[in-house]
């Protein structure tokens, strides 16, 4: 930026002063100094402002002319690097109308606030030791400002120790830990999933980071190269997160909050450079990380290759680029899953034509005259069904902390929320779940009871093809239904999640972020499983018999359909898994484009004439979407893996489904955070967290279900025990599955219904037999099942041979990089008033000395 005056740095000077003595900037360790020439004074901030108000266009004629030349992500001198980017606009307020009342004074005390916070926020952030540097886009209506944000060397080295940043010891191999590629190859077959991505990141043995080892790490030396733009946004986005910009006892602290309230429209780091790749033809060596990840991951003609698992970290950070990690895993497991699954169903279809129950059902016509399904329908042939039969405190919480205490570990001060406080507003936050629960419960009582009312119009129709299938019509068109309310009450529930977890103070991220998941997980387990759970368990278990049927509400309970309850079952599982998925895709798909085209217009409307001048970076991110994070992806991946455990003895073509849309999710996410989101702020994490162990609690649980499932619900182990029984061709066995309604049965004398049951309606000994059958068959399954588990997790070490040797590695050259530390550590603690040291001393100090 152009050098100011000696009276301009004076009054900057004087400013500054002036916030020191109210307690207003907040100083970090003296960096920072007043008369950096990156200073941007209240003034400047103020100047839009008040030119939009007077109706004043900007000094320099053309905006083309004005503007700074293009330089890439750097401020105007080429040099210093833009490592974050805040945006707010100002509208010109000579257009509007004269404001009625006291609506014109709010809306300018409104307005005054911000740009107040606006103001303090930068002195702020400069006291704390960044550079900041500011653009405009302007026309007769609007403003947009860019603060270009830039951490110098010593801010960085000063953070990176503070927050732990991995500081490189030594280059090593790549390790190759691809079991399929190490498959194919040992076969001697082509492997198409491999594909050399150039400029793959050198993967290094790393310590946390010391300023006073700063010789002892790899590229120390330059100074320009030696963080990543991903440690520079982090440590520059830690600085925006704890920097206030009023009274801190307010909660007045913080980017996020700003942008909440709306000081600032955006706050991001920039992108590497667009994503298309250039017209003319260049070395793929020469391609930007932007465009590599566009070119070898993002684009749908990848959708066969292996993910770029080094370049996404390098470019996204570990969080993001673990769970692509995570995403390509799972899916490779699918396809095993889905290969099994469809042969299960093609088998039972291509079996049909030789099925004894099956063609004793087609060949019966009306031998097997059935009772009615509801008080207002006719009674049926069994014929009908033919077809069928077949951390460190989190920002939030140091803002919003009313007290402040000594940490007994440290000994340093810091936020604090009583736990009895928290404890007590996190059971009030049960009680609101549990509330929301009794909601999904009474909506599916709607549903069930929305089911029951178009079957019996679809009988009353009179039509012999809706009577037939009317309850195949009615489970469709309920199970539609469902899916709306589910996906509007999941959308309702999880703002209300979020409102709930914040106002319960959890002191780190991590600890919030599980009580938001367990939260939202809980209601959308009940909320998508209900149904299915309803239909697998409940559904035609309170029915009775003839003369005394079971009711609701005066209604009498609900039977399965004709072709049992394992079809509708199926038939649910489809339409709200699939329909969930289809649904999830087109939004992932269409709402970031037209968000991005709204983002788009807006700034064209802005730049008007100067459309024709190339835009900057910092103004084609603005143009793209926020990253809404991961909890979305996370929660639709462990919903799905839900359906395909839990209920894969009835649906066995859910894996199938789940690997065709896994397909379309891995290249559908890549493409939003490579060409539609705003660059996120790289985050490190270890596992997938709450995640883990809510996938273990399904597959345990699923276990369960299914043994139920195909014990109480299919026809599985009834079949078997006749055959053990009576016959092994299972001749006869329709006949035998059906009872005859009692002889006080007037309406329709000696129909027929499924049930073990004598004339009297009481259990045949058959049922009680089949019933410990049953009772055995989950007692074995659910053990077999577990053991094989724990046998497998027993068998497979968690961590590869070849990942424990390299952490044992790096453990080793950390040790070595801090040995002067660890040896004055040793020395400050040997007695001061002798020089022997005890034999477990020596043993001790030798250990630190190797």
């Amino acid at each position: 930026m152009p050098r100011k005056s000696s009276e301009l740095q004076r009054e900057d000077r004087e400013v500054l002063l002036d916030l020191d003595e109210r307690g207003g900037a907040q100083s970090t360790d003296g960096y920072g100094s007043l008369h950096s020439e990156a200073f941007i004074p209240p003034r400047i901030f103020s100047a839009a402002a008040d030119e939009a108000e007077g109706g004043k266009s900007f000094e320099g004629g053309h905006p083309c002319a004005q503007t700074a030349p293009k330089l890439g992500n750097y401020f105007r001198d080429g040099k210093t690097k833009i490592d974050f980017v805040l945006v707010w606009e100002v509208r010109s307020r000579r257009k509007h109308r004269e404001p009625r009342g006291g609506e014109g004074s709010r809306s300018e005390r409104r307005r005054a606030l911000l740009q107040h916070w606006r103001e303090r926020f930068a002195q702020n952030l400069q006291a704390a030791g960044l550079l900041l540097e500011k653009e405009e886009t302007a026309n007769e209506r609007k403003t947009i400002h860019f603060l270009k944000i830039s951490a110098p060397w010593e801010v960085l080295v000063c953070y990176a120790e503070e927050l732990c940043l991995r500081a490189p010891l030594q280059a090593q191999p790549h390790l190759e830990l691809n079991t399929s590629a190490s498959v194919l190859k040992r076969f001697c077959l082509p492997n198409v999933m491999k594909e050399s991505v150039p400029n793959r990141p050198v993967d290094y043995y790393t310590c946390a980071f010391r300023k006073s080892k700063m010789d002892r790490f790899v590229g120390s030396e330059n100074r320009e190269t030696y963080f990543s733009n991903t440690q520079r946004h982090r440590v520059v986005y830690e600085i925006l997160a704890r920097t206030a910009y009023g009274k801190r006892k307010k909660a007045e602290v913080g980017v996020d909050r700003l942008v909440t309230e709306g000081a600032f429209a955006a706050a991001f780091p920039l992108h590497e450079g667009p994503f298309q790749l250039p017209k003319q033809e260049i070395p793929p060596e020469d391609l930007n990380q932007r465009q590599v990840l566009y070119f070898y991951w993002a684009r749908w003609s990848k959708w066969y290759k292996y993910q770029p698992l080094d370049h996404i970290r390098e470019y996204f950070g570990e969080k993001i680029a673990l769970y692509f990690a995570w995403l390509g895993f799972y899916t490779a497991w699918l396809l095993p899953a889905a290969v099994v699954g469809t042969l299960i169903f093609m088998s039972g279809v291509m079996s049909m034509g030789t099925n004894t129950p099956a063609e004793e059902i087609c060949h019966g016509g009306s031998t097997y005259r059935m009772c009615p399904l509801c008080k207002t329908c006719e009674a049926w042939n069994m014929s009908d069904i033919c077809t069928m039969a077949k951390e460190r405190p989190r920002p939030e919480f140091a803002a919003m902390a009313p007290t402040v205490e000594q940490n007994p570990v440290t000994g340093v001060k810091e936020p604090y929320f009583p736990e009895k406080a928290r404890l007590s507003r996190m059971f009030t936050g049960s009680m609101v779940i549990i509330l929301m629960l009794c909601v999904v419960i009474i909506f599916l009582v709607t549903v069930v009871m929305c089911r029951g009312i178009i079957s019996v119009m679809m009988y009353h129709t009179g039509s012999p093809v809706l009577r037939t299938e009317a309850a195949t019509i009615a489970n469709i068109s309920s199970s539609i239904v469902n899916l709306g309310l589910i996906l509007l009450m999941g959308q309702v529930y999880t703002a209300l999640a979020e409102q709930l977890t914040k106002w319960e103070m959890h002191r780190t991220q991590t600890q919030y972020d599980n009580a938001f998941t367990f939260k939202v997980f809980i209601f959308q387990f009940v909320n998508f499983y209900s149904s299915p759970f309803y239909v697998a368990f409940f559904k035609g278990r309170f029915v009775g018999y003839p003369t005394n049927y079971g009711t609701l509400f005066g209604m009498r309970n609900e039977d399965c359909g004709p072709g049992g309850c394992l079809i509708e079952l199926a038939e649910q599982l489809f339409i709200i898994m699939v329909g969930k998925q289809l649904i999830n895709n087109i939004q992932e798909f269409i709402l970031p484009k037209v968000k991005a085209w709204r983002q788009r217009r807006t700034l064209a409307d802005v730049l008007g004439g100067k459309a024709s001048c190339e835009p900057h970076r910092w103004e084609e991110d603005y143009q793209l979407v926020e990253c809404g994070g991961l909890f979305e992806e996370y929660l639709e991946m462990v919903l799905q893996f839900g359906f395909i455990t839990i209920f894969v003895a009835a649906f066995p073509l859910a894996p199938l489904f789940a690997l065709l849309n896994n397909w379309v999710e891995i290249r559908l996410d890549a493409h939003k955070f490579v060409c539609e989101y705003r660059r996120p702020v790289a985050e490190r994490t270890q596992n997938i967290g709450v995640w883990f162990s809510i996938l273990e609690g399904l597959s345990h649980l699923s276990v369960i279900v299914n043994a139920f499932l195909i014990a109480f619900t299919s026809d599985f182990l009834p079949r078997l025990l006749y055959q053990y029984k009576f016959e092994r061709g299972l001749h006869g066995y329709v006949n035998f599955s059906l009872a005859f309604a009692p002889l006080n049965y007037t309406e329709h004398p000696m129909c027929r219904y499924k049930a073990f049951r004598d004339n009297d309606g009481n259990y045949t000994l058959f049922y009680w037999e089949l019933l410990a059958v049953r009772l055995g068959f989950i007692i074995a399954f659910e053990h077999v099942v577990f053991f094989v588990l724990r046998a497998i997790d027993w068998i497979v070490p968690d961590v590869p041979e070849s990942l424990e040797l390299k952490v044992k590695r790096e453990h080793y050259l950390a040790k070595q990089a801090l040995a002067e530390n660890q040896e004055a550590l040793l020395q400050a603690t040997r007695p001061l008033d002798s020089g022997v040291r005890s034999p477990k001393q020596r043993k001790n100090g030798a250990a630190l000395e190797g």
